[in-house]
């Protein structure tokens, strides 16, 4: 009970793995984000250290150590899908990042969808300190980077067409995504609870 869960043992993310090699495009459904806030995890990280794991609900992949290099290692196999998406949730705020492998040329495409949730939210200061934190700790060039398990990954933040700035959307919704034939996604976006639509159209960098 004092420690993260792995979400999947090793057992199941071989037969994930040899499920997908070989495939041009995958789509993943993940209960949790399989990438998700790096400073959140961070503090989820100290309560596990201290053996209060459930108080702050460290349920993400990177938590587990075991569950978590598994995951990285399936997706930078040289044989693992062209394109990933990944769509989660139970976060209760939503984002999309997109990710690629740093130092290699034919990375694949790795699409982290996150859409929650249609009831709850996440305290509003609270996620904006999160945010401003992750964005000033983590930020591309960061040397705290190099002590994440992510470190071989660039993850690109699409910024949601809303106004102030925040990439962290805090509202209750239901995702939307249209994915082409070759398992790229052409559009992602919210339907809120506000019956507003929130676009988040592909970074800049991409």
């Amino acid at each position: 009970m004092n420690k993260p869960s792995g979400l999947m043992d090793w057992e199941s993310l071989m037969a994930f793995q040899q499920a997908t090699i070989g495939e041009q495009a995958v789509i993943v459904v993940s209960a949790t984000p399989m990438f998700g806030v790096k400073f959140i995890e961070a503090i989820q990280r100290v309560f596990t250290w201290c053996g209060q794991p459930l108080m702050v609900d460290a349920e993400n992949w990177m938590a587990h150590p075991g569950s978590a290099n598994t995951l990285l290692s399936i997706f930078t196999h040289t044989k693992t899908p062209t394109n990933f998406v990944v769509l989660s949730g139970d976060v209760h705020y939503s984002f999309a990042y997109d990710i690629r492998l740093r130092f290699r040329r034919n990375s694949p495409h790795i699409y982290q969808i996150c859409c929650s949730g249609i009831k709850n939210t996440f305290p509003e200061k609270l996620l904006r300190v999160c945010e401003w934190a992750d964005r000033v700790l983590y930020a591309p060039y960061s040397p705290l980077n190099l002590f994440t398990k992510r470190k071989r990954m660039k993850v690109l933040k699409r910024d949601p067409d809303l106004p102030g700035g925040n990439r962290l959307v805090n509202s209750t919704a239901i995702g939307e995504v249209r994915i082409g034939d070759d398992g790229v996604p052409t559009e992602i976006s919210l339907l809120t609870g506000e019956g507003k639509q929130v676009h988040f159209p592909p970074p800049e960098d991409d």
